[in-house]
């Protein structure tokens, strides 16, 4: 029998004692290599473009001979504004990089040695540059749908009589939202989030390319499907497939985004677009290199713009309290 991919030798390439070992010089030439890798490595200006730069080598900055403006290798990206060393955002992307179901900020704290906050945040930004990946993205074909429901669990009273029906509206804390994964059968997962299935279809319609076949259960949420597209249904009270409809696909998703929220990091209802955005990203890459997955999360982050979201979130935080 054949070996599986992720015990292979294929699936480590890259060890986080290597990044850890590098020096800063090191670390800052990875960065420079990665983010201008469509210019061979060669930095240029983020603003203009333009290639003829001065070195400011003691500084490990640049000056655009065209437009005057100084930047560094994390001036417009993500890690804009950071305090970090090189090497740590390298070993932080590395480490969440390893994490199969995710890595949670307390640890990721412990292992860089840094405050909760500095790793939460760290975390929050490669979450956002890897699910950005997924924006526009669309999917063709044999199309699996599913929904699945988190947030807003109220924790049972100890006594019967003081317990109440989670399931009614008059009970519901307002935090309960449904993730919705589009896959494509040999392709790739798509999430979004909304706050039932029924409302979600004409984002599915909009996502899923004409012609395209669609599997789904038999939720009532999802009858206005058969409007738009071939539809085939599966009654999960029956079976879970019947040799023509199955959304076993869909359910694997969930099934590692269900083991992120249990095992690792407990309470994701608050930014639930950002975890169902990181877990399709890490379903979608489950066949690739833990060194490839590296690279492209660094690469993802680099490309990115400056956070809006994430960039001085604690800092706001104080203001508003």
């Amino acid at each position: 029998m054949s070996q599986h991919f992720l015990l292979s030798a294929k699936a480590r390439t890259l060890s986080l004692v290597t990044v850890a070992r590098m020096t800063d010089d090191q670390a800052h030439a990875a960065f420079v290599s990665i983010r201008w890798s469509d210019n061979g490595g060669e930095p240029y200006c983020p603003r203009c473009g333009c290639v003829a730069l001065y070195v400011l080598a003691t500084r490990k900055m640049w000056e655009c001979k065209g437009c005057r403006k100084h930047f560094s290798v994390t001036s417009g990206t993500i890690f804009q504004s950071r305090k970090m060393a090189i090497r740590d955002i390298l070993l932080a992307a590395a480490i969440f990089a390893n994490g199969a179901k995710g890595h949670s900020a307390l640890q990721l704290s412990r292992d860089l040695d840094c405050q909760y906050k500095t790793a939460y945040v760290m975390a929050h930004k490669l979450r956002e540059a890897m699910g950005d990946q997924l924006a526009g993205s669309t999917v063709s074909g044999d199309v699996e749908i599913d929904g699945a429901y988190f947030g807003g669990y109220v924790k049972p009273a100890n006594l019967k009589a003081h317990r109440v029906d989670r399931r009614l509206a008059m009970n519901a804390t307002g935090k309960r939202k449904v993730v919705i994964v589009m896959r494509q059968r040999g392709g790739n997962a798509l999430p979004f989030v909304a706050k039932l299935e029924a409302s979600s279809v004409p984002t599915i319609v909009s996502h899923v390319a004409p012609g395209s076949v669609i599997y789904a259960d038999d939720a009532a949420g999802w009858n206005p499907l058969h409007g738009k597209f071939v539809t085939k249904r599966i009654n999960h009270s029956e079976c879970y497939s019947d040799g023509e409809a199955c959304t076993n696909g869909a359910e694997s998703y969930f099934s590692r985004l269900r083991r992120a929220e249990i095992g690792t990091h407990h309470h994701i209802a608050g930014y639930l677009d950002a975890y169902a955005g990181e877990m399709a990203w890490r379903e979608n890459a489950r066949r690739v290199s833990n060194g490839e997955q590296f690279e492209m999360i660094t690469n993802a982050a680099l490309v990115h713009g400056v956070s809006a979201k994430w960039c001085g979130y604690w800092q706001r935080a104080q203001k508003a309290a």
